[in-house]
């Protein structure tokens, strides 16, 4: 089984280390406490979702600690898919892949729904570019066609074809504005493969990280516009509270968006940090809520009694005494 699940992971375009000799076995045996299972499984999962219109998300862990979350993500993502499994969708959902067997059963199907995926957007693109909205990275494509101001593709163009077109048009883009309009990228290191996959589980651990801040942000959000509808006269403005908050809730989402590109695309003047107390920033900043800070809720100090006080500390008599 194992040689088959090489075999179609190189078919389907991965290329992790998994493909190594020995390596897919380690990982396995390992189950959701090694790294390396769930990455390959979040990179299934990831591909799936250019095809697919999935609200459940998998990440890959960064140590065994990590494991039970793991496990949690990946059941609510298969029970969106109807597994037919028994062993990966029921029992003790901590222990459901901690063991050879079920962890190989869980790439297979994983990899089954991609090919199937894969095949149906062969068979029928047109179609199932209009029920899915098309995927994430054909709407990149089409928005920087759109940007550039570039015709829609003939059929029968190759993809380096294509990329050329599109490099071609940012050329002719850039020599219209200095030199300087853009600036130097902020990233200069050429990095190889290994550095790819140690930033992009940096990036994952800070995107986990901030999900679950902004999951306590909206929380306390929530729970503070609820407050307001507490007293006798919000409850007479109930209904347009209701009408007018949640649309604009719904715009907040829980997850970040930056990924690996964004460090690429990042330029230069990002590197420049501005104290948010400086005259430019605050310029954007000031507003009329600011009149209402530290000073205006103190009394301040009495000269006289502080020149006493610093009077007192060089062993001089208070002028008062």
């Amino acid at each position: 089984m194992e040689t088959d699940i090489i075999d179609s992971l190189e078919d389907l375009g991965y290329q992790g280390p998994l493909l190594e000799d020995g390596a897919l076995e380690a990982a396995v045996s390992g189950g959701a406490a090694a790294p390396e299972f769930t990455k390959v499984c979040a990179w299934i999962v990831s591909e799936l979702k250019l095809y697919c219109q999935l609200e459940e998300n998998v990440h890959a862990t960064n140590c065994p600690s990590e494991a039970e979350g793991f496990q949690l993500e990946m059941s609510g993502l298969l029970s969106e898919l109807a597994c037919p499994y028994n062993v990966l969708t029921t029992g003790d959902v901590t222990q459901r892949l901690l063991n050879k067997t079920n962890c190989l059963l869980l790439i297979t199907f994983l990899i089954s729904e991609l090919e199937a995926s894969r095949m149906i957007l062969v068979n029928k693109p047109q179609k199932a570019a209009q029920e899915a909205g098309g995927s994430v990275v054909f709407m990149e494509l089409k928005g920087i066609c759109v940007s550039l101001g570039m015709s829609k593709p003939p059929a029968n163009i190759t993809m380096f074809q294509f990329f050329s077109g599109i490099e071609k048009k940012l050329k002719e883009a850039l020599a219209k504005v200095p030199s300087t309009h853009v600036g130097g990228p902020l990233m200069k290191k050429a990095l190889g493969p290994v550095h790819f996959e140690k930033i992009e589980a940096i990036n994952q651990a800070l995107v986990n990280e901030y999900e679950v801040r902004r999951k306590m942000l909206l929380k306390r959000l929530d729970v503070t516009v609820q407050s307001f509808g507490w007293s006798d006269k919000a409850k007479k403005h109930a209904e347009k509270l209701a009408n007018v908050y949640p649309p604009l809730r719904s715009t907040l989402a829980t997850k970040s968006k930056v990924s690996v590109a964004h460090l690429f695309a990042a330029r230069e003047d990002l590197s420049k940090i501005m104290r948010t107390s400086s005259g430019r920033i605050r310029e954007k900043t000031a507003c009329a809520i600011n009149k209402h800070g530290y000073y205006n809720f103190f009394p301040k100090p009495n000269k006289n009694v502080e020149s006493d006080h610093v009077s007192n500390r060089r062993g001089k008599s208070p002028s008062h005494a």
